[in-house]
């Protein structure tokens, strides 16, 4: 019996996608559930999946071209495959990439287990339902022998590279990928369309720290989640945008909207670009909750796995470029909302206490606002409202 393959239903949000990769090839039996192909959005990866075992026998849309949603991609043939004649002509070379076929991957754990020849058959896999994650890939890679150099090796450390001539200088280009185009697009229509300003604050990281020195091991043991600091900076910040509800608002065209709820997105760095899944109804979670929430983005962003519904709407941003050094930085408004708030990395300095200079772990905070629905006063007290409250850890819990 003959199925269409069709691409998924996209959201009104996405009007659509590209086919970014084939893993099966006209002819080639396939199994139940086995990947297929990777659909690209502008914001997500969508794995289109065999619907039972069969053969893949016409595709009609080739990598690199645009799908709608629910567009037929190819045809797919229903019924028992008989791999055992093909097997027993096959040389034995190719029993492990048979014995690969099974194996189901992420698509960040493919990509690189192709740039590193990695079978897949050979990584132990640790995801849902068997499936080989991209930190199985690189574990297995790190634990992998390295192999013993040849005899010529003194010699061969020095040649040039074979085909090239000595000195020449290597380029590589590629496709940007529709995320990061999409990206890139925003970012800049974002420059374009709003009157961004930034304006700056410091705070004294010292008392979370204590705080969280103090009864981080009694946290993990009652939550099962580690006490981190972007917690209590989705706190202060959904706090702070109670109290200015000009700041949680979003522009859509002449309109000005305020939401009557706290929708944070937090920035995750994946290997395909910036996403920023959303924590919804933020006043309402806990501490252990948001730190669970966000590890969960977290892991699921690094295998490829955050869903369109993850990352639709939001009325605030956080972004944390603290963690890979960054002492201080400019956000970029995330459209269609007014402001985004930038954490950076926690320093030491000395800072002017009661007339006497004490060192202090200090952090920059920056924030990004829309001056078409921002007054700067506003912007101002927000940030100062968000470093009270971080300063003095004990107000988030007595809501003053």
């Amino acid at each position: 019996m003959s199925i269409e393959i069709k691409a998924p239903t996209f959201p009104e949000s996405v009007a659509d996608g590209t086919v970014a990769t084939w893993h099966k090839k006209p002819g080639e039996p396939v199994q139940r559930d086995e990947l297929l192909v990777d659909i690209e959005t502008d914001k997500v990866v969508l794995e289109v999946v065999a619907p039972a075992d069969g053969t893949l026998k016409t595709v009609f849309k080739n990598e690199g071209d645009v799908v709608l949603s629910d567009e037929v991609l190819a045809v797919f043939v229903e019924g028992a495959v008989e791999a055992a004649a093909p097997a027993a002509a096959a040389p034995a070379a190719a029993a492990p990439a048979a014995a690969s076929a099974d194996v189901i991957l992420s698509p960040a754990a493919r990509k690189i287990a192709e740039e590193n020849n990695v079978n897949p058959a050979t990584v132990a896999a640790s995801g849902k339902d068997g499936r080989v994650t991209k930190e199985d890939v690189v574990n297995h890679l790190k634990s992998a022998p390295k192999a013993a150099p040849a005899a010529a090796a003194p010699k061969a450390a020095t040649a040039p590279v074979v085909g090239l001539p000595a000195g020449e200088r290597i380029e590589k280009r590629v496709p940007m990928t529709r995320l990061r185009a999409t990206i890139a697009k925003r970012l800049v229509e974002a420059q374009q369309s709003a009157a961004m300003l930034t304006t700056y604050n410091e705070v004294n990281m010292k008392p979370v720290m204590d705080l969280r020195a103090k009864y981080k091991d009694q946290f993990e043991k009652v939550h099962g989640v580690k006490m981190g600091f972007m917690s209590f900076f989705v706190k202060a910040a959904t706090e702070a945008l109670k109290r200015f509800p000009a700041v949680n608002a979003s522009i859509d065209g002449n309109d000005m909207v305020y939401h009557g709820y706290q929708d944070v997105g937090v920035a995750v760095s994946t290997e395909r670009g910036l996403v920023v899944p959303v924590l919804r109804d933020t006043d309402s979670m806990s501490l252990a909750e948001i730190e669970s929430t966000i590890g969960d983005f977290a892991k699921r962003g690094r295998d490829g796995k955050l869903g369109i519904d993850d990352m639709q709407g939001g009325t605030f941003t956080i972004t944390n470029g603290g963690i890979f050094g960054s002492l201080m930085s400019t956000p970029i408004l995330n459209p269609p909302q007014t402001a985004i708030l930038g954490m950076h990395k926690i320093q030491d300095r000395p800072m002017a206490v009661n007339g006497q200079v004490v060192i202090l772990p200090m952090m920059y905070l920056a924030l990004s606002y829309d001056h078409r629905m921002i007054d700067g006063k506003e912007a101002v007290q927000f940030l100062v409202a968000i470093k009270d409250l971080l300063e003095d850890p004990a107000r988030l819990l007595l809501d003053i």
